[in-house]
């Protein structure tokens, strides 16, 4: 088993910046890729960013890539998700999530998720 907690949402006017965390305990955390979705109100839940099991890979949306970086800490137990130059269409529900190593993919099925942090953008 594998516990996510995330944490770091909230208001933020568009243009500004949040980061993300996303804190790992149970088993090997170093073992597993990462990835964040997020999930915005009456839409599907859509991969924003992922990072491999070694640190060495990550993957982004078309929509936020430039935008956000993903990055992990694996003493900290810790993944996290920079945004920048936030819009009011990145306002949703954000969870982290994790899948047996390999690579951070938004085509895995991830194992293990988180219960979310909101994140809300105004314009």
């Amino acid at each position: 088993q594998v516990q996510l907690v995330e944490s770091g949402g909230g208001l933020v006017q568009a243009g500004g910046s949040l980061r993300l965390s996303c804190a790992a305990s149970g088993r090997t955390f170093r073992d597993y890729a990462m990835g964040w979705f997020r999930q915005a109100p009456g839409k599907e839940r859509e991969f924003a960013a992922g990072i491999s099991w070694t640190g060495g890979s990550t993957d982004y949306a078309d929509s936020v890539k430039g935008r956000f970086t993903i990055s992990r800490d694996n003493d900290k137990n810790t993944i996290y998700l920079q945004m920048n130059s936030l819009k009011s269409e990145d306002t949703a529900v954000y969870y982290c999530a994790a899948v047996l190593r390999g690579l951070g993919s938004p085509y895995r099925k991830y194992e293990y998720w988180g219960q979310g942090t909101q994140v809300t953008v105004s314009s």
